[in-house]
């Protein structure tokens, strides 16, 4: 587990649930995210769900990929936890932000 999977599934348990908001959310870069998305997928950590194409292109974007973490990434996040207490910790966003979970339960 590295510092960087653990800052995404902790943002991933505040509900940050795309890729452009956890990048923004927590200052890591695309050439971070994405590989440490695929591999937590791969370890049955997230969920990932493509949005209705339809409604994406009525909002005038894209569609996004929407993350969601499992009952072994919650596990996951709590070893993260302990591993790297600063996570628990975690107030503001890498804008300086105060951080907010963002919708309801993810």
């Amino acid at each position: 587990m590295t510092y960087a999977t653990g800052v995404l599934l902790d943002a991933l348990d505040r509900g940050v649930v795309y890729g452009f908001s956890l990048m923004d959310e927590t200052g890591l870069g695309a050439g971070t995210v994405y590989p440490a998305m695929r591999r937590m997928a791969a370890n049955g950590w997230i969920d990932a769900a493509w949005e209705d194409a339809e409604e994406a292109h009525a909002s005038g974007r894209p569609a996004r990929k929407y993350y969601s973490l499992t009952a072994d990434g919650r596990k996951a996040l709590e070893q993260a936890r302990v591993r790297f207490p600063g996570l628990a910790a975690r107030t503001t966003s890498a804008r300086g932000e105060a951080i907010r979970p963002v919708g309801g339960d993810v």
